[in-house]
């Protein structure tokens, strides 16, 4: 728990964004990436990446595995801080690489876009440390059967809770 947290506890909506951050933060697969999850507001994701010759490609620079990773979560996080009783599935992802990235820090905007019932649509762009666009994509989301809260990391008692 945040010192601002423990003066003035989230309620409401920005529960569930701190909720879903941990959720983010709880994902073995992110143990595998230096990244960090932000929600700013109601369909926006703010995600950061330092990328690092590991994420190389042969031709050093980083794979496009990094930047679906990046572009996928910051537009599904758009979309489901939307939602708050179902986790989200990626149903379609269309990727637009624009610049090759070499190292550095870079962060995925997302931005849900359209839907509120069974499927979402939310985008998001890559952005370098000098503000560049390397790269874009736009997802289609829906509900899943899954509750949010029998997610471990969602739940604020979970392994990475407050």
């Amino acid at each position: 728990m945040s010192a601002s947290d423990a003066l003035f506890p989230p309620t409401g909506a920005d529960q569930h964004y701190r909720a879903l951050e941990r959720l983010y933060a709880s994902a073995p697969v992110n143990a595998k990436f230096a990244s960090a999850l932000h929600i700013p507001g109601e369909g926006r994701a703010h995600l950061t990446f330092t990328i690092t010759p590991e994420d190389y490609h042969a031709a050093g620079a980083a794979h496009g595995t990094i930047y679906f990773k990046m572009l996928d979560d910051a537009a599904f996080y758009a979309a489901n801080s939307l939602v708050t009783d179902r986790f989200l599935l990626t149903t379609s992802f269309n990727l637009f690489f624009s610049k090759p990235v070499r190292a550095g820090r870079v962060t995925a905007e997302g931005r849900w876009v359209s839907g509120r019932r069974r499927v979402f649509v939310a985008e998001a762009r890559l952005v370098d440390e000098e503000g560049d666009e390397i790269g874009r994509g736009t997802g289609t989301f829906m509900r899943s059967r899954i509750p949010l809260s029998s997610l471990p990391g969602y739940a604020a008692d979970g392994p990475s809770g407050l």
